[in-house]
């Protein structure tokens, strides 16, 4: 697999991590139970940091062989 592709691979895996932050953000808003918001968003709070990693990785896999790309340190050894 090409860096190319796995690109397209985390952008298709942020855009599901999106869809369901949307689905979870939707219940949230309509429910009334604190326990369970409690868990709507403790979910939602780490799917966000996956779909924000998902976008870095895509972004990076990417634009790696482009010159003058500065890399994210988090993602660089």
């Amino acid at each position: 697999m090409t860096l190319a592709e796995l690109s397209l691979e985390y952008r298709a895996h942020a855009h599901a991590l999106h869809l369901r932050i949307c689905q979870l953000q939707y219940l949230l808003d309509r429910s009334e139970d604190p326990d369970r918001r409690c868990q709507l968003q403790e979910r939602i709070r780490m799917l966000s940091t996956m779909l924000r990693e998902a976008r870095e990785l895509a972004v990076l896999t990417e634009r790696y062989y482009d010159r003058g790309y500065r890399r994210n340190a988090k993602y660089t050894i």
